[in-house]
């Protein structure tokens, strides 16, 4: 059509350049972020557990034999929980939690705003948090950190909300990208939970983020992946089913560490205490852990290479999946702030290696891989970001097709069982709902030809006024005279041109004024006014917008390459575009003739 011209793909426009070279300074700032919170993670623990100034990498097992605390180790963590809870109370509510549902609520209810007290905090209590022992991971954190820095540098340009939301999330991805190396994860996490759109504007200034943050990685944290692996041999067909019940066993898992940690969440809600008291509890809760396990404390990023070569027998492995899986749950939902992702690939590194120990095939890295990734992915409702992120953390491509059907039974499992997942059950707590699936706007691919009232009644440009007040009014003297049946009618003119619109609204206004008596036509009162129309080959879309700009409830439609009338379309016509869109997703019926019948 005459339109198709103006209309392409996607929207983007020259502003994308802009964005992309703002992203590439939101990436790299993003991973010098990444650096800063790991070494403040270091510095926290050495202090905590050490006694000792020092940004060198320190292991919490240590403490044990090499600490100052002796029996006094487990208060550790209620220490750190302590100052937690006060910063939360004096300085900002939103260090709580564990950063993705935080990252998510400023986009979507925030206009993409995150105060520079947050960029501050964040990371500061997520490194006190995790250095005194609490059980979490630091990419939650980081992407909060990275996506307030690209928050705050959007804001500091006067940047539109979608612009800001650009490069929130671009900050984000970097953080991502920079602190585990897995930049196209980082690019997936983006598009699965960040972005809420599939758009170039907003993509690929992402992508370029994430690319800028691991391109700076070697010099900042190293090359290489965080756990290497060698290529799995590919699985025979009974390993493949036996990926797909790994799957439906994470998927189980995500679910019941889901209802813990809210479980938790709501125990601590009926204490007769303050929430600033809340971390404390669960760092006592920490303590007690480490007590049993001191392995559950921390990071536990050594756990997790552990698991993946085969250096942790399953008697060990289930002890250290029960402890951190109890001590996490009740710390997350105690307010810490923490991240979820390290823990989950831990437990489901776990998982894997119980799996590995019953099955008759693959090994046990292999398997403690693919469980990873299906914890993940189930329990984080991103299942694409969960494959690709195992594949680039071990660089094990053999592993890739176990690791599909692993993550997207998992992912199947827990859309089935849960309504919502850990990140968006918090958000949704907060009286906001999120719709994670992504389809196309039918008002972005229908035309207005398709939804418009056709034939169109209209009232002739000659027309008194007088006569037309009758008509709207139902006055008219005559026992057969037209009655209106609308509220408003197109005004034509002799060549079929429309005029204008007129409506009982107008006819109302025209009785008052006193205009009917002067011999004026409709005509007369179109005449020298704007009329707002629509073309028969428009999206309906933009129709519905131009209705909401100008306050219309019905507009002429006309053809474009004659410019006469040829149809109407209202507000409910556009309803009924959902209501089309409805019908083809509930509608079964079977489009091929078996023995002569068709099934409907």
């Amino acid at each position: 059509m005459a339109q198709d011209h103006v209309l392409g793909d996607f929207s983007a426009d020259r502003r994308l350049l802009m964005l992309m070279a703002m992203a590439v300074v939101v990436g790299a700032t993003g991973a010098g972020a990444a650096w800063v919170l790991l070494r403040l993670i270091d510095l926290a623990t050495n202090l905590f557990y050490f006694g000792r100034v020092s940004a060198a990498p320190a292991h919490i097992g240590d403490s044990i034999s090499q600490g100052p605390w002796g029996p006094f180790m487990p208060l550790v963590p209620v220490v750190g929980c302590l100052i937690i809870g006060l910063m939360a109370r004096y300085g900002s509510e939103k260090i709580r939690g564990h950063g993705i549902p935080e990252a998510m609520e400023a986009i979507l209810v925030g206009r993409s705003r995150i105060q520079p007290k947050v960029a501050l905090l964040k990371p500061l209590s997520s490194a006190i948090s995790i250095g005194s022992g609490g059980p979490f991971g630091a990419e939650g954190p980081i992407i909060m950190t990275g996506g307030a820095i690209g928050s705050l540098f959007a804001q500091f340009f006067h940047l539109t909300d979608a612009e800001r939301k650009t490069l929130l999330v671009a900050g984000a991805a970097a953080g991502m990208s920079a602190t585990f190396g897995t930049p196209v994860a980082a690019m997936l996490l983006a598009v699965e939970l960040l972005l809420f759109e599939w758009k170039p504007r907003s993509f690929i200034p992402v992508a370029i983020a994430a690319a800028v943050a691991a391109a700076c990685r070697p010099a900042l944290l190293g090359a290489g992946p965080l756990f290497p692996l060698a290529d799995s041999a590919p699985l025979p067909a009974a390993g493949l089913a036996l990926c797909a019940l790994l799957g439906v066993l994470a998927g189980l898992g995500s679910g019941v560490l889901t209802s813990l940690v809210y479980g938790f969440e709501d125990l601590f809600g009926r204490l007769p205490l303050h929430w600033m008291w809340w971390p404390m509890i669960g760092g006592a809760v920490i303590g007690l852990g480490g007590l049993i396990d001191p392995r559950a404390l921390g990071v536990g990023y050594d756990n997790i290479s552990g698991l993946l070569h085969g250096e942790i027998p399953p008697a060990s492995a289930l002890l250290l999946v029960a402890v951190k899986a109890l001590i996490w749950a009740v710390a997350l939902g105690s307010g810490t702030s923490g991240g979820v992702l390290a823990p989950l690939l831990m437990m489901g590194g776990a998982l894997g290696v119980l799996f590995a120990g019953a099955v008759p095939v693959g090994t046990t890295g292999e398997w403690a891989l693919v469980g990873m990734a299906a914890m993940m992915g189930g329990t984080m409702r991103a299942p694409l970001t969960a494959m690709i992120f195992a594949l680039e953390l071990s660089h094990d491509v053999g592993a890739l097709l176990p690791l599909a059907i692993a993550c997207a039974l998992s992912h199947g499992t827990t859309v089935l069982l849960l309504k919502r997942s850990i990140l968006t059950e918090k958000v949704a707590r907060r009286g906001h709902h999120i719709v994670r699936e992504y389809a196309v706007d039918p008002f972005e691919t229908m035309r207005v030809a398709q939804v418009m009232a056709q034939p169109v009644d209209t009232l002739p440009a000659g027309m008194p006024l007088a006569e037309a007040l009758a008509f709207f009014s139902g006055a008219d003297p005559s026992a057969d005279g037209p009655k209106a049946k609308h509220r408003s009618y197109p005004v034509v003119d002799a060549d079929g041109q429309v005029l204008g619109m007129a409506s009982r609204t107008d006819a109302l206004r025209w009785a008052t004024e006193e205009a009917t008596d002067d011999g004026w036509t409709l005509g007369d009162q179109c005449a020298g006014g704007s009329v707002a129309v629509a073309y028969d080959d428009e999206l309906v879309g933009r129709v519905a917008d131009r209705m909401a700009a100008t306050n219309h409830g019905r507009l002429p439609v006309l053809s474009r390459d004659s410019n006469r009338l040829v149809g109407l379309v209202a507000r409910r016509d556009l309803l009924a575009v959902r209501t089309v869109s409805r019908h083809q997703e509930q509608r079964r019926e079977a489009l091929l003739r078996l023995g002569g019948r068709q099934a409907s």
